[in-house]
């Protein structure tokens, strides 16, 4: 069974290799348009594919053959859907089964396309839009082969064909396959797109780390067969809260997590939702927001309605961009929220210098604090500067964490743990019902192997190391040089630091040594000493006599 997954896994990246040659080959490589089509097609493949899969099961189930039910009699199609009602609808003209027969038609790329529109505009398939911060709503697919070239359009639109027909996803693994398994896949086909760019760019937390912080999340409180309202603001790609929402798992009501996300990035929106669907997370698809979450935060008490108040959730993950020019928002946002506690500590000031550096992640910090319910619980990638600064902003955050222990812990991660960024990255772990007495501190900043991807250095942590990180938070354990528990009167009285070195104890060696032993030793300091005060005085004997030699002329 596992060969076959890796088999599978293996085709699923050549189809994906492939299909970027034929964007180079076409003048798409390096262009933003590479990823809309390369992550588009793909899905459209995974989609096809899974329809296809649940139709013979259909078939299998009710003994009615796929002819007949594609002729649509009795609403043969319609008890189908309802049968799959979380997947995406398709009309069999619309398949790569139907489709591959017409392609030799002139116009085959605007069949393709019409096709591409059809499925977005199936009323069944509504949910699988966009809905962004101003009312609007961005379609499941767009027209793939206007991309490229008229001239071009026929034979791109055949090739892509000759690419995704050559192998069904048909056996079971593709379908029903673990969330580890589509997190890789995810990674492989967005690795060449997931670069900084845009207005605050699209951070992408590394596998290992998203996974690591559902861990120790959810294993902060014991979880019951409920269904939690886990919250990203800065979702990106969302590997923090779909690890999240895979680490709650499945009761009887199905998963446990019902997702809300919110990001700026029109890219990440459509990253996300191609995640979101992968991993079969379609329930939460209608909460997905594209928008600017400091200024129009868009998810409410009451849905679509801003006055019933910001809605509260049981967990809220994330990796926000850092620093960035958000100078034309700032005071937008400093006077929208001003009569609420949202941003209790203030809004970064703009650098007179570079307002490339406003502190947006500042922002963010104190967005997920007020977007907590009174039981909930937070993680929070920061840069591990903030752990120790003393303006204002940052020293009122800590100040707030530890005044009302809700820290329950953090992490300083190894440089470079991120590629696309330099920047050393701490994780906040916060509890607003924290019933504990003592914070644990973690350095980890010393673990890890460094390997080149690309041009960048990134560190690599080892599944041991891994473990060591997770079962020391988790299980609070104290382990010299690397982590400690303080309580939060400590804290308090070293200025609100959260650096785990600052709390470690200085160890001083003894050595048991004889009464002569300790002679011997005090009379070899001596004699260096001697030695080096006679050096010094020759030395001192030979500046002046130089001194002496020097004439004005």
């Amino acid at each position: 069974m596992e060969e076959r997954v890796i088999q599978l896994e293996n085709k699923i990246k050549e189809m994906i290799d492939e299909l970027k040659g034929l964007c180079n080959t076409n003048g798409l490589s390096n262009q933003a348009s590479e990823e809309v089509v390369i992550t588009s097609t793909f899905l459209y493949k995974f989609l096809n594919d899974k329809f296809m899969a649940n139709l013979n099961d259909f078939s299998v189930k009710t003994g009615m053959l796929i002819e007949d039910i594609l002729k649509n009699e009795h609403k043969e199609m319609e008890v189908f859907y309802n049968s799959y009602p979380q997947d995406v609808a398709f009309m069999y003209e619309d398949t790569i089964e139907c489709l591959i027969n017409k392609s030799t038609d002139d116009k085959f790329y605007k069949l393709f396309d019409d096709a591409l529109e059809r499925i977005s505009n199936y009323p069944q398939n509504e949910e699988f839009s966009i809905d962004t911060s101003d009312g609007g709503r961005k379609p499941l697919f767009t027209r793939i082969t206007e991309n490229v070239e008229a001239s071009k359009r026929n034979n791109f639109a055949k090739n892509i064909f000759g690419i995704i027909s050559q192998d069904k996803f048909s056996f079971e693994q593709a379908f029903k396959g673990n969330f580890d398994f589509y997190s890789a896949i995810f990674e492989y086909l967005i690795k060449d797109y997931n670069v900084a760019s845009g207005v605050y760019a699209e951070y992408f937390t590394p596998q290992v780390i998203s996974s690591t912080i559902a861990k120790i999340l959810v294993n902060m409180s014991p979880v019951e067969d409920k269904i939690y309202e886990v919250y990203d603001p800065a979702a990106g790609s969302g590997s923090l809260v779909l690890h999240l929402a895979n680490e709650l798992g499945k009761g009887q009501f199905g998963d446990k997590a019902q997702v809300y996300t919110q990001d700026i990035s029109n890219k990440s929106s459509r990253f996300l939702r191609t995640n979101m669907i992968l991993n079969g997370l379609t329930n939460s698809l209608d909460n997905i927001i594209e928008g600017d979450t400091l200024l129009n935060p868009s998810h409410f008490n009451v849905p679509h309605d801003p006055d019933s108040g910001i809605k509260k959730f049981d967990y809220v993950t994330a990796n926000p961009p850092f620093k960035t020019d958000f100078s034309s928002t700032r005071d937008k946002i400093e006077r929208n929220w001003e009569d609420t506690d949202r941003f209790f500590a203030g809004i970064p000031k703009i650098p007179a210098k570079d307002k490339k550096k406003m502190a947006i992640y500042l922002c963010f910090i104190q967005h997920i604090l007020y977007s907590l319910k009174d039981e909930g619980k937070a993680a929070i990638v920061v840069p591990t500067g903030f752990l120790t600064a003393q303006s204002s902003i940052e020293k009122s955050i800590r100040s707030k964490l530890i005044d009302n222990h809700w820290l329950k812990g953090v992490i300083s991660m190894p440089s470079n743990i991120f590629a696309n960024t330099g920047t050393n990255v701490s994780v906040l772990f916060i509890d607003k019902v924290n019933k504990e007495d003592k914070v644990i501190l973690i350095d980890a900043s010393n673990l890890g192997s460094k390997v080149k991807e690309g041009k960048n250095q990134k560190t690599v942590l080892s599944t041991y190391e891994v473990k060591k990180i997770e079962d020391t938070f988790i299980n609070k354990e104290q382990v010299d040089d690397f982590s400690v528990l303080v309580t939060f009167d400590e804290v308090k009285e070293k200025n609100y630091s959260f650096s785990a070195g600052q709390y470690f104890k200085i160890k001083i060696e003894y050595v048991e040594m004889t009464q002569e032993e300790f002679g011997k030793k005090i009379n070899m300091y001596k004699n260096e000493l001697n030695k080096l005060f006679e050096e010094n005085s020759i030395l001192q004997k030979q500046i002046k006599e130089n001194l002496e030699k020097i004439k004005y002329e």
